[in-house]
């Protein structure tokens, strides 16, 4: 029951804090279990590899990591501010999420 969170993939967000604080990046997953998100150009971490094949070299490579939902922030892409998200059910049942700041129904992009 406890497993939405208010961002989905391919939203545009903002890090609340840590050390990429003031970012913007896309939502390449999301973890809604762990309530964790990959953010693009956020979160690097090195990750030691070992190389799967002969022919693959292995290393240390850096990707991003995961940073927990809470430390993001949805950005509009009607009103282009960082905003909270509210939940509301249309005529039809469905749930969709709207913005705080101008009310416009969230779409994924």
């Amino acid at each position: 029951m406890g497993d939405k969170v208010h961002i989905k993939r391919d939203d545009l967000v903002l890090v609340l804090s840590g050390r990429d604080k003031g970012k913007t990046g896309i939502v390449l997953r999301v973890y809604p279990k762990r309530k964790r998100a990959v953010v693009q150009g956020v979160n690097f971490i090195k990750k030691h590899m070992r190389p799967r094949s002969a022919t693959e070299q292995g290393g240390i490579i850096e990707m991003e990591g995961t940073i927990h939902v809470s430390n993001l922030k949805l950005i509009c892409p009607k009103c282009n501010r960082p905003t909270r998200i509210a939940r509301r059910k249309l005529e039809t049942g469905f749930s969709v999420r709207v913005c705080k700041k101008c009310g416009e129904v969230v779409e994924r992009s």
